[in-house]
């Protein structure tokens, strides 16, 4: 994701995400998780150094924002993980935004139920590449475990 590559779509989302209020949201997070902002283009502001990290991950996005508390060189060695929150990105375009975290915290506790994990049954972090994000796909809890020969 470099300086060069914005696109007219990169634009309307970044346009989209101001003006349904999550990019400001997420600049409100950075802010108050003592966070210094970086653009890396297409849009998108890394928020480095944010102190309210969830447990096993990287990276979270709100609105065209992404909060972590990795720092800027961290994350260009991981394009896999900046290509998918960069999908997240655009998620919030599409779901005008503060309809995105209601949802996505309702698949997040759908896939936990399912999977024990919060982004195996989550079709938002599918959508977003699940490898790309890091996470491992799980089977569901319900799934039939094999059986070995003579049991």
């Amino acid at each position: 994701m470099g300086r060069g590559t914005h696109t007219r779509w990169t634009r309307v989302r970044t346009v989209v995400n101001w003006a349904n209020l999550s990019t400001p949201v997420g600049l409100l997070a950075a802010r108050a998780g003592g966070a210094s902002l970086h653009p890396i283009g297409r849009g998108v502001l890394v928020a480095t150094g944010w102190r309210w990290r969830r447990a096993g991950v990287d990276a979270t996005t709100v609105g065209s924002v992404v909060l972590t508390p990795r720092d800027v060189a961290w994350l260009r060695a991981r394009p896999a993980l900046m290509r998918h929150e960069d999908r997240h990105v655009t998620q919030y375009a599409w779901l005008l935004g503060p309809a995105f975290l209601p949802l996505y915290l309702l698949a997040a506790a759908v896939s936990w139920v399912a999977t024990g994990d919060t982004a195996s049954w989550n079709p938002f972090e599918r959508l977003a590449g699940l490898v790309d994000g890091g996470y491992r796909p799980a089977r569901t809890r319900w799934s039939r475990r094999r059986r070995s020969p003579g049991c």
